[in-house]
């Protein structure tokens, strides 16, 4: 372990947990195209707000013979958000949010082999019955049973899944399904309105439905299996097991997130991962049934101006490289841990996110220039895109 990782280890925050609801267990495979493996966390307590000191008074003076000064307008106020007509946006969504059942094969205590049940959430974006969901919610499953908020039931089979984004979609048969919409998670605003619907608690009677904000975007998070998720939308709208999987809503009643994981030793804290970041990895699952990752063999972690200070880093953003896997495409090459990506090709790496979309950009077998800061040095290294190892 390098002593970036070891130092990031010290200033990272756990307590997430998944939201799916049954197995108290998961065997997850860690798949990661950049094998991110760090998130930073923490907090600054604020200062108490102090009140405006009064002005000073003044001594009264004979009045001067002046025209009185002409006030300025105030500027004004922006528009208030007017509240979401959350009835409205259920109706619109709810019939299209399902409950997805699945049975696998543990072991107790005992090393004897016991059939497990686990439950979580989905959403139908096609006709045709596919429905997007969790990876966690279906892997290890062997058989999978999807219940619509109508009563209907359906056998579920697994088109694809990928591990490393923690997304799957699954497909039903039948006729006149009802379908979501899905949004632009580009366009989210922090302090707008999202509403979170899915199975929570498993309770019979249809899907849950809570409100709250958009509190943050483009989050990274740590998953209980260890894999980071990337450009992640921070909300407060209540999210419990078994919501893994269902759908983040704004108030159009376009689906924005994919209801993933909850912080447990908080309280409103919940995250989904965004709508815009699952629909490349959908059209790879629809079209094989997996996703190709382009794979570097590093860990990595978004700089920030807190993370440049504590580490001294002379760039203040980038993408700073954890770890760097022996015999990797990126050792091959000579990147060390420490050093800080800035670009790829001619195109600005600020964020693991736009590493990821700039790798996918290219084939796998391609050679890349990847521009790298080391100390106060820039420096240029050729390095082989290869396909993510299975298994990793």
């Amino acid at each position: 372990m390098s002593k970036v990782t070891q130092f990031l280890a010290r200033i990272t925050s756990g307590g997430l947990s998944r939201s799916r609801y049954g197995r108290l267990a998961f065997a997850v495979t860690v798949a990661m195209a950049l094998v991110a493996s760090g998130c930073v966390a923490g907090f600054n307590p604020l200062n108490p707000l102090k009140p405006l000191p009064a002005a000073p008074l003044q001594a009264a003076s004979p009045p001067a013979a002046v025209a009185p000064p002409v006030p300025t307008p105030a500027a004004a106020p922006p528009p208030a958000q007017s509240l979401p007509d959350v009835i409205s946006v259920v109706q619109q969504v709810k019939p299209a949010v399902v409950s997805i059942v699945t049975e696998s094969v543990g072991l107790n205590v005992f090393l004897q082999r016991v059939r497990e049940q686990g439950t979580g959430s989905g959403v139908i974006f096609d006709p045709a019955g596919y429905i997007l969901t969790n990876n966690h919610v279906i892997e290890g499953a062997r058989q999978i049973t999807v219940l619509l908020p109508d009563d209907r039931t359906f056998d579920g089979t697994v088109v694809g899944r990928d591990p490393l984004t923690d997304l799957a979609v699954v497909k039903i048969d039948g006729a006149n399904l009802p379908v979501a919409r899905l949004g632009d998670s580009d366009q989210l605003r922090v302090g707008e309105w999202a509403i979170a619907i899915g199975n929570a608690l498993a309770l019979p009677g249809g899907p849950t439905v809570t409100v709250g904000v958009i509190s943050a975007v483009g989050r990274s998070v740590p998953e209980p299996s260890g894999t980071i998720l990337h450009d992640v939308i921070q909300t407060d709208a209540a999210i419990n097991p078994g919501n893994s999987g269902g759908p983040l809503v704004n108030p159009r009643g376009e689906v924005i997130g994919i209801n993933t994981v909850i912080a447990s030793e908080a309280q409103g804290i919940g995250f989904a991962i965004a709508i815009n970041e699952a629909k490349p990895i959908v059209e790879q699952l629809l079209a094989s049934g997996r996703v190709v990752w382009p794979w570097i063999g590093v860990g990595v972690q978004d700089v920030t101006k807190r993370l440049a200070t504590q580490l001294r880093l002379s760039v203040s953003e980038g993408v700073l490289i954890q770890d760097v896997q022996r015999g990797g495409p990126a050792d091959r090459a000579g990147i060390r841990p420490g050093d800080v990506v800035v670009k790829l090709e001619d195109a600005s790496v600020k964020s693991v996110r736009q590493l990821q979309t700039e790798m996918r950009k290219y084939k796998i077998g391609v050679d890349v220039r990847i521009t790298v800061v080391r100390g106060n040095q820039q420096q240029v290294v050729t390095v082989r895109l290869q396909e993510m190892p299975r298994g990793l």
